[in-house]
């Protein structure tokens, strides 16, 4: 080796800079899960021709789904796309996640197209208001859209309310409707009948009734028929599309998407909070099973950050959590059911409160809070009379175990003197206050270290009678 290599490695910082060498494989790669990460701002990705981004509004309207609608439209934006194309089939959801689409499609630089496809496909409750707040409507050939009339519903199922109160719902409703089908110009004194009357339109009555725009076949005859138009934003800015030979692109839901959209479903949600209440309840009821206890911690954590997006109602939690009371008390004052029937009955109205949506009928469905509730009270009160019941058994190992046994002597034992007594097939040195002979039996009264103190057991008989 050369005096030079030699010198190099004297040098003291050559060991800092050989550490830094030995890790700088795993420093790219951790840079690099990170930037991957990373939001990518590609300000320069602006296509040679065209570029439509679509997206796909698939099942109920929930807050996970909201962000999904949210992050394409900005994905579209910051991509330079020409067009956002939304397919959409759903039933209707939440109010709030309702809303939340709507205020992007109205504020997104980019134009927003609404497709209700593939056939037999609906833009129902929620998506009405979703369809007619996007720059071009579209429908395709047997599908429908409308039945938008505000319902407060429980378990599902719409409810009767006072007519004063529902009639200051339906006009809360007509008015965001109004708000945004005028600037649009899309008929908004028969959209709100989807309101008022619960009225639902075929794709060929919402088109001759100047709601939607166009009713296509396919995604690429909506793409055809839109090339060369010229649309009217949401500002008034007119914007000409051009969207002639398109390269479209689909923005997935991530995995972790996904995953947390299920998490949000109203019934998912009251199924987690439950399971993890429980597994909580049956850890600290029975310390060291364990699984119940990580099970339990998982769901309600799980069941919080799901909490987080959901309009989760207060009463309902505290009707829950009263349920519990309820449960436990039931175990330790038996009220001949009065208090486990009070308890299932505040678990369950909890259970179709804990969800406020006023404009939809998302909720909690009564079949899972019914399968919820039945369960939870009967567990509930089975664990916790299992505590108080062991509180009362007598200790079954230790020293404590022998206090009341009996022995047998194997030698004469005289008063106050030691000898040896066989206890469970084991020899024990013991010491008795009364004479015993040899083999006659003998209850023992304490034990202090590894002696016992004992007395006759006919001493103890009679004593008994």
């Amino acid at each position: 080796m050369s005096d030079w290599v030699r010198s190099i490695r004297r040098f003291p910082s050559f060991r800092k800079w050989k550490f830094v060498l030995a890790f700088s494989p795993l420093f790219l790669l951790l840079s690099g899960a990170i930037l991957r990460q990373l939001p990518s701002v590609r300000a320069d990705e602006r296509s040679a021709g065209p570029f439509v981004l679509e997206l796909s509004l698939d099942g109920e309207v929930e807050p996970i789904l909201a962000t999904y609608i949210d992050e394409g439209l900005a994905d579209a934006a910051r991509r330079h796309a020409a067009l956002a194309l939304i397919t959409m089939d759903t039933p209707g959801g939440l109010s709030d996640s309702m809303k939340d689409m709507i205020q992007h499609i109205l504020a997104s630089p980019v134009p927003v197209a609404v497709y209700v496809s593939p056939t037999g496909a609906r833009g129902a409750s929620a998506g009405f208001y979703i369809l007619l707040s996007a720059d071009i409507a579209a429908m395709a050939p047997g599908t429908h859209a409308g039945a938008a009339s505000p319902i407060i519903a429980i378990g599902g199922f719409p409810q009767q309310i006072d007519e004063v109160f529902r009639r200051k719902i339906n006009q809360d409703a007509m008015a965001f409707l109004r708000s945004f089908t005028v600037q649009r110009k899309r008929n908004p004194e028969l959209a709100e009948k989807a309101i008022t009357e619960s009225r639902a339109f075929t794709e060929k009555e919402a088109l001759d009734a100047k709601m939607i725009d166009l009713v296509v076949n396919t995604t690429e005859d909506l793409l055809r028929q839109l090339d060369g138009r010229t649309i009217t934003r949401f500002d008034g800015t007119q914007v000409t599309l051009a969207l002639k030979n398109a390269s479209r692109a689909a923005f997935e839901l991530s995995a972790r998407q996904k995953f947390l959209a299920r998490i949000v479903e109203p019934d998912v949600f009251f199924v987690l909070l439950i399971l993890g209440v429980l597994g909580l309840y049956t850890e600290f009821t029975h310390p060291g099973v364990i699984a119940p206890g990580v099970i339990g911690g998982i769901c309600l954590i799980l069941a919080l950050y799901a909490m987080h997006f959901l309009p989760v109602n207060l009463a309902g939690l505290f009707l829950i959590g009263l349920s519990l009371a309820f449960f436990i008390l039931e175990a330790k004052a038996p009220s001949h059911g009065v208090l486990a029937f009070g308890g299932v009955v505040s678990m369950f109205l909890g259970a179709i409160f804990l969800i406020r949506s006023p404009l939809t009928s998302g909720g909690v469905s009564i079949g899972v809070a019914l399968a919820g509730t039945l369960p939870f009270a009967v567990l509930a009160v089975v664990l916790m009379r299992l505590v108080l019941r062991s509180r009362q058994w007598k200790t079954a190992t230790g020293k404590e175990e022998l206090i009341g046994s009996q022995g047998v002597a194997v030698e004469p034992l005289t008063a106050g003197a030691e000898g040896m007594v066989r206890v469970h097939g084991e020899l024990w040195r013991a010491e008795s206050s009364s004479p015993v002979q040899e083999g006659e039996p003998v209850r023992i009264l304490r034990v202090e270290g590894l002696k016992l103190y004992v007395e006759p057991a006919n001493v103890a008989v009679a004593a008994a009678k």
